[in-house]
């Protein structure tokens, strides 16, 4: 793969009109600012990260993790850029606005994710390949569907769906996103039949000629035709290692204020990731404010910035790989011994003490109830629309979502857009007046 043909200003739906006029603003910095403004992005502030959504202590949400992941992707984006020119200072690669491209992708990657964070995603697939959908696999691969878009549901497809599908009443294009801002969110370029042992894919069948468009036009190299798969863009790596660093290092910080860790861990945890010189001077520096969360706040900044130096140096390392799509596993696995090492305990720690906390599984479990009702609940409806109680459901759905398609695998990947892209309380409010528990007040 080569720099030039990766770094596209090309708008997916409006490839017709492109041309080379400058802007005050670049492409990549409007990709920016159009996500910042769409709802979908407003909407991930009622969204879980990890934790219940905020009572009295405030704790991450998919909005103010995206933002973060953003800030920390351009900062990635910045070095590798810089680099890049000063090893190719005559390439026509637009190599300044990588870290534009990263930050709007950063902001985009958890778009797709459903309600009740990652417990939303087992919550679809296992009303698919456990529940009461399973019957419907017969009837979606007898007229051509891709079954294992439902069993294998994915967040990241979906975040790719919603920014370039035509939704009824939409502009063509969807989001009209730059080229190369689509292709640095998929993590998984392949399709969900063609996604190894975890079963990550990148875009569903309905999208799927649509990403060949964008990936044979990026220049990226084909891994196979069927089931059609790419090697990612290198700028995906970027991305990845900003939301790794957030998500594990702010988890951290986000359980020590709900006291699901002690001061003392957590300081000792985040200390780790340097050597023993650095660690006195920041004791040093800590001593200077009594405020604790103060304390542990100057900690995680400075293992941030650690990780996105080594992150930032384990890619210009491997650049040749990256574009030779050789290049295997994550950048954080590439970094030096210690912060791997601290990075790894934080990783097992956050594991057993934090994702597997009361509060965390209480959200699972509600999560599974309240999507595995509704997808039930909706699902039906589209498979006997004519029914009186099916209408009555069906108006609910708003009228971008194709529930009346003629196709069963159109119609319930409708339904999923309508589940997945509601918040956590709308969600819970839908479930409670579908099933009586709420009514509307007048």
């Amino acid at each position: 793969m080569n720099w030039t043909q990766l770094l596209s200003t090309i708008r997916f739906g409006m490839e017709e009109y492109h041309d080379e006029k400058k802007h005050d603003r670049t492409d990549f910095q409007r990709d920016y600012d159009r996500l910042i403004f769409s709802s979908p992005f407003r909407r991930l502030q009622n969204k879980t990260q990890v934790f219940p959504l905020p009572g009295s202590i405030f704790v991450h949400n998919r909005l103010t993790h995206s933002i973060e992941v953003s800030s920390v992707g351009r900062s990635l984006g910045v070095i590798v850029g810089k680099e890049l020119r000063a090893k190719e200072p005559n390439s026509e690669a637009a190599f300044e606005e990588i870290s534009s491209i990263v930050a709007a992708a950063c902001l985009a990657h958890d778009l797709g994710n459903p309600p009740f964070g990652h417990s939303g995603e087992k919550a679809i697939t296992s009303y698919f390949t456990e529940g009461r959908g399973q019957h419907l696999e017969k009837a979606v691969r007898d007229e051509g569907g891709r079954w294992e878009d439902f069993t294998r549901f994915e967040g990241n497809a979906n975040s790719i769906r919603l920014l370039i599908h035509q939704f009824k009443g939409r502009r063509e294009g969807g989001f009209a996103m730059t080229y190369s801002m689509l292709a640095s969110i998929a993590k998984y370029p392949y399709a969900s039949t063609g996604g190894g042992k975890k079963g990550k894919f990148g875009f569903f069948q309905a999208e799927e000629a649509s990403f060949r468009k964008i990936a044979d036009r990026l220049g990226l190299i084909r891994l196979h035709e069927q089931p059609l798969s790419y090697a990612r863009h290198p700028l995906v790596y970027l991305v990845e290692a900003a939301d790794d660093i957030c998500y594990e290092i702010m988890d951290i910080e986000d359980a020590h204020k709900l006291g699901l860790l002690t001061t003392d861990e957590t300081k000792e945890m985040f200390l780790n990731f340097f050597e023993a010189d650095r660690q006195q001077k920041m004791h040093k520096t800590m001593q200077r404010v009594t405020d604790v969360n103060e304390q542990i706040a100057y900690l995680r900044s400075s293992v941030i910035g650690l990780l996105i130096e080594e992150c930032a140096r384990a890619f210009l390392a491997n650049e040749e790989l990256i574009l030779a799509g050789e290049f295997d596993g994550s950048l954080i696995k590439y970094i030096s011994d210690l912060p791997r090492k601290a990075y790894g305990e934080c990783a097992d720690i956050s594991f057993r003490r934090i994702y597997k906390s009361k509060d965390v599984v209480d959200i699972e479990l509600a999560g599974h109830r309240i999507i595995g009702f509704l997808l039930d609940t909706f699902v039906s409806a589209i498979e006997q629309p004519e029914a009186n109680y099916s209408k009555l459901l069906l108006s609910r759905i708003p009228e971008q979502f194709e529930v009346d398609s003629p196709s069963l695998y159109t119609r319930i990947l409708a339904v999923l857009d309508f589940v997945s892209g509601m918040t956590d309380v709308y969600a819970l409010d839908l479930y409670r007046k579908i099933t009586g528990m709420s009514l509307p007040t007048v």
